[in-house]
C-alpha cells in the first residue's frame, strides 16, 4: 500500500503558551477529499495552515508521502497550497497573478495553463486575463486565487471556509473548480467549511473538531 499523502502524529499548537490544536492522528490520503467541520475558534485553520507546511507544530512529527517534514523550504511546499477566506492578490493582471507560482518555478510557455486555468474556475481568459486586480469583484479575486493554485497542479489543495463570503454563481463555481482538480490530477482536497450539506455531498470523510481537539471521523 502506498502512504498516506499527509499524516500527523501527536501534533499539538500552541500560541503565547495556550494549546490551540492538538491531534494524536491524522491522514491524508492520495486524492482523496476531508472535510473539517467546527466551530469557530475550533482550530480547523490552524489545522490546516500544519498540513500546509506554513507552520511548525509545537510537538509532534508531521509526514509528505511517508518522509518527515520540517517548515523549512525542501520541495514540499511545491506541491502542497492553502486558498484562504479574503483573496490575496498581487497588484498586476490576472495573467500576472495566475502564472506567477509558474515563472517562478522557472516554467515557460506558460499561456495555456494560466488559460486552463482560468477556465476551470470560470473566467473567460479572453475576458479576464488582462483585467487588473482592482477590477475584479470579490468573487471573481477568489476564482483569480484558486486558478493561481490549480495552474500548479498540487498534490494537496486546501481550502479554509473558501465560498463563505461570496456569491452563488463564484461559490458553485470554485467548489466546481476544486472537484475538477481532483478528477483531472488526482488533487487531495481538504476543506474547512460551514457548509456542511456541501462537506456532506463531496468528502469522503468529515472531521469534527472542538477546543482544538478531534472530537469524531465520519
Amino acid at each position: 500500500m502506498s502512504a498516506p499523502l499527509i499524516q500527523l502524529f501527536n501534533v499539538c499548537q500552541r500560541y503565547s503558551g495556550r494549546t490551540v490544536l492538538c491531534v494524536d492522528r491524522l491522514s491524508i490520503e492520495p486524492g482523496s477529499i476531508v472535510g473539517l467541520a467546527g466551530p469557530n475558534g475550533s482550530g480547523k485553520s490552524t489545522l490546516l495552515r500544519m498540513l500546509a507546511f506554513l507552520e511548525a507544530p509545537a510537538s509532534g512529527t508531521l509526514t509528505f508521502m511517508g518522509e518527515p517534514v520540517s517548515i523549512k523550504p525542501n520541495g514540499v511546499h511545491r506541491h502542497v497550497t492553502l486558498l484562504v477566506q479574503e483573496p490575496y492578490l498581487l497588484k498586476r493582471s490576472v495573467h500576472a497573478n495566475v502564472s506567477y507560482g509558474l515563472k517562478v518555478r522557472g516554467e515557460e510557455n506558460v499561456t495555456d495553463r494560466v488559460n486552463h486555468a482560468l477556465e476551470m474556475v470560470g473566467l473567460d481568459p479572453d475576458k479576464f486575463s488582462q483585467r487588473q486586480w482592482y477590477e475584479l469583484s470579490g468573487g471573481e479575486a477568489q476564482r483569480v486565487a484558486l486558478a493561481a493554485r490549480l495552474v500548479l497542479k498540487p498534490k494537496a489543495l486546501l481550502m479554509d471556509e473558501p465560498t463563505a463570503s461570496l456569491d452563488g454563481q463564484s461559490a458553485t463555481l470554485i467548489r466546481q473548480a476544486a472537484l475538477a482538480a481532483r478528477k483531472e490530477y488526482g488533487a487531495s482536497l481538504v476543506i474547512a467549511s460551514h457548509d456542511m450539506a456541501w462537506l456532506s455531498a463531496v468528502s469522503d470523510h468529515i472531521v469534527h473538531l472542538e477546543h482544538g481537539e478531534i472530537t469524531d471521523i465520519k
